[in-house]
Protein backbone atom coordinates (compact mmCIF):
# COMPACT_ATOMS: atom_id res chain seq x y z
CA UNK A 1 0.00 0.00 0.00
CA UNK A 2 1.33 3.64 -0.78
CA UNK A 3 1.63 6.38 1.42
CA UNK A 4 -1.02 8.04 -0.39
CA UNK A 5 -3.29 4.93 0.40
CA UNK A 6 -2.34 5.02 3.57
CA UNK A 7 -3.42 8.68 4.23
CA UNK A 8 -6.97 8.74 2.28
CA UNK A 9 -7.83 5.75 4.46
CA UNK A 10 -6.93 7.47 7.97
CA UNK A 11 -8.56 10.69 6.54
CA UNK A 12 -11.52 8.57 5.65
CA UNK A 13 -11.26 6.66 8.75
CA UNK A 14 -11.36 10.05 10.94
CA UNK A 15 -14.32 11.90 9.15
CA UNK A 16 -16.65 8.56 9.80
CA UNK A 17 -16.00 8.56 13.32
CA UNK A 18 -16.30 12.12 13.63
CA UNK A 19 -19.97 11.52 11.55
CA UNK A 20 -20.57 8.48 13.70
CA UNK A 21 -20.16 10.22 16.41
CA UNK A 22 -22.18 13.40 15.23
CA UNK A 23 -25.16 11.58 14.63
CA UNK A 24 -25.09 10.05 18.15
CA UNK A 25 -24.69 13.39 19.35
CA UNK A 26 -27.71 14.57 17.35
CA UNK A 27 -29.61 11.55 18.46
CA UNK A 28 -29.47 11.57 21.95
CA UNK A 29 -30.20 15.86 21.91
CA UNK A 30 -33.47 14.97 20.03
CA UNK A 31 -34.41 12.30 22.51
CA UNK A 32 -33.74 14.87 25.47
CA UNK A 33 -36.06 17.58 23.83
CA UNK A 34 -38.57 15.00 22.98
CA UNK A 35 -38.15 13.80 26.32
CA UNK A 36 -38.85 17.10 27.98
CA UNK A 37 -41.49 18.12 25.90
CA UNK A 38 -43.51 15.17 26.72
CA UNK A 39 -42.62 15.13 30.20
CA UNK A 40 -43.32 18.53 30.26
CA UNK A 41 -46.64 18.08 28.87
CA UNK A 42 -47.42 15.26 31.26
CA UNK A 43 -46.79 16.94 34.50
CA UNK A 44 -48.54 19.69 33.63
CA UNK A 45 -51.68 17.22 32.61
CA UNK A 46 -51.23 16.02 36.22
CA UNK A 47 -51.05 19.79 37.88
CA UNK A 48 -53.40 21.63 35.00
CA UNK A 49 -55.50 19.39 34.12
CA UNK A 50 -57.93 20.98 31.72
CA UNK A 51 -61.58 19.86 30.58
CA UNK A 52 -62.56 17.82 28.10
CA UNK A 53 -64.69 20.52 26.62
CA UNK A 54 -65.74 24.04 27.69
CA UNK A 55 -68.47 25.25 29.70
CA UNK A 56 -71.17 24.38 29.94
CA UNK A 57 -70.18 21.00 28.73
CA UNK A 58 -72.48 17.91 28.97
CA UNK A 59 -74.04 16.06 31.89
CA UNK A 60 -73.36 12.73 32.00
CA UNK A 61 -74.65 9.67 34.88
CA UNK A 62 -71.79 7.28 36.01
CA UNK A 63 -72.75 4.25 37.89
CA UNK A 64 -69.56 2.19 39.86
CA UNK A 65 -70.49 -0.65 41.24
CA UNK A 66 -69.07 -1.92 44.03
CA UNK A 67 -66.85 -4.83 42.28
CA UNK A 68 -65.40 -2.28 39.68
CA UNK A 69 -61.74 -1.95 40.05
CA UNK A 70 -60.37 1.56 40.07
CA UNK A 71 -58.44 0.72 36.54
CA UNK A 72 -61.91 -0.34 34.93
CA UNK A 73 -63.16 2.79 37.07
CA UNK A 74 -60.46 5.02 34.63
CA UNK A 75 -61.06 3.36 31.61
CA UNK A 76 -64.62 4.01 31.42
CA UNK A 77 -63.76 7.65 32.19
CA UNK A 78 -62.16 8.03 29.45
CA UNK A 79 -64.14 6.03 27.16
CA UNK A 80 -66.91 8.18 28.05
CA UNK A 81 -65.13 10.98 27.53
CA UNK A 82 -64.71 13.01 30.66
CA UNK A 83 -60.59 12.25 30.87
CA UNK A 84 -57.71 12.15 28.53
CA UNK A 85 -55.17 9.97 30.23
CA UNK A 86 -55.98 7.55 33.00
CA UNK A 87 -52.21 7.26 33.95
CA UNK A 88 -52.52 10.92 34.90
CA UNK A 89 -55.47 10.82 36.86
CA UNK A 90 -54.11 7.72 38.48
CA UNK A 91 -51.29 9.74 39.75
CA UNK A 92 -53.47 12.69 40.19
CA UNK A 93 -55.47 10.34 42.61
CA UNK A 94 -52.38 8.97 44.76
CA UNK A 95 -51.05 12.43 44.80
CA UNK A 96 -54.08 14.42 46.15
CA UNK A 97 -55.04 11.08 48.44
CA UNK A 98 -58.81 10.53 46.87
CA UNK A 99 -60.51 7.57 46.95
CA UNK A 100 -62.92 6.49 44.27
CA UNK A 101 -66.08 5.17 46.25
CA UNK A 102 -68.92 3.22 44.12
CA UNK A 103 -72.18 5.19 43.65
CA UNK A 104 -73.84 6.88 40.86
CA UNK A 105 -72.96 10.02 39.90
CA UNK A 106 -73.56 13.18 37.79
CA UNK A 107 -70.76 14.59 36.07
CA UNK A 108 -69.67 17.36 33.07
CA UNK A 109 -67.32 17.28 30.57
CA UNK A 110 -66.59 20.84 31.11
CA UNK A 111 -64.65 19.37 34.65
CA UNK A 112 -61.42 18.49 35.20
CA UNK A 113 -60.01 15.42 36.29
CA UNK A 114 -59.40 16.65 39.35
CA UNK A 115 -62.64 17.41 39.99
CA UNK A 116 -64.02 14.78 38.90
CA UNK A 117 -61.83 13.16 41.43
CA UNK A 118 -63.35 15.62 44.27
CA UNK A 119 -66.76 14.23 43.10
CA UNK A 120 -66.20 10.44 42.97
CA UNK A 121 -64.41 10.99 46.08
CA UNK A 122 -67.42 11.79 48.52
CA UNK A 123 -69.49 8.39 49.34
CA UNK A 124 -72.94 9.16 47.61
CA UNK A 125 -75.88 8.85 49.63
CA UNK A 126 -79.00 7.73 48.06
CA UNK A 127 -80.67 10.89 49.52
CA UNK A 128 -78.11 13.02 48.46
CA UNK A 129 -76.93 11.61 45.25
CA UNK A 130 -80.69 12.68 44.38
CA UNK A 131 -80.09 15.79 45.35
CA UNK A 132 -77.03 16.43 43.93
CA UNK A 133 -78.61 15.17 40.30
CA UNK A 134 -81.48 17.78 40.81
CA UNK A 135 -79.03 20.50 41.20
CA UNK A 136 -77.07 20.62 38.25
Amino acid sequence: MSQLTKEINKITGTIIGISGRLILYALVIMLLVEGTTRGYAFGHEIFYASAMEPKPGRDMILTIPEEQSESQTLETLKAVGLIKNELAVRIQKEFYDYEIYPGTYTLNTSMTSKEILQVLNEKPDSQSGEEGAEEQ
